[in-house]
C-alpha cells in the first residue's frame, strides 16, 4: 500500500537486482539470520522494506502492531520498542539489534548490494 511513497525516482527506475539461481539461493541462506520488526504504516519501516524490495532480500518481518510477541521479544532483547530495527542473529553469541532505517538500509546494501558477496 505505502511502497509507492517510499521509492524515490532512482530506485524505481533502476528495479531490483537479479542474481543467478546459485548467488540469490547463498543470498537467501546468509538473509534467513535476518529479521525486521517493523509496522506498517511506520513511514521509516516503509524506506527500510523498500531496500529490502529492491536488492531482492527474503528477510523475516515481524510486524510488531500485528502479533504482541513480537513486540514483547524487540523491547526484552534490543532494549527499545522503536522500529525498524533489523534483528542479526550470530552464531557465536547473542544477536544484535540494528536501529534506525538509515543504519539498517546502509547495512544491508554494503551485505547485499551488487558488488558484495553474501
Amino acid at each position: 500500500m505505502l511502497e509507492s511513497w517510499f521509492n524515490d525516482k532512482n530506485e524505481a527506475a533502476s528495479g531490483g537486482i537479479e542474481r543467478t539461481p546459485e548467488a540469490q539461493s547463498e543470498v537467501d541462506r546468509a538473509t534467513e539470520k535476518l529479521a525486521l520488526y517493523y509496522y506498517e504504516t511506520c513511514w521509516f519501516c516503509g524506506t527500510v522494506r523498500s531496500t529490502i524490495d529492491r536488492l531482492n532480500l527474503n528477510i523475516e518481518l515481524r510486524d510488531i502492531h500485528g502479533n504482541e510477541g513480537h513486540l514483547d521479544r524487540l523491547m526484552r532483547e534490543g532494549g527499545s520498542g522503536t522500529v525498524p530495527c533489523l534483528y542479526i542473529e550470530q552464531t557465536d553469541g547473542p544477536g544484535e539489534w540494528l536501529y534506525e532505517s538509515r543504519d539498517i538500509s546502509s547495512y544491508l546494501v554494503d551485505r547485499f548490494g551488487e558488488q558484495s558477496p553474501a
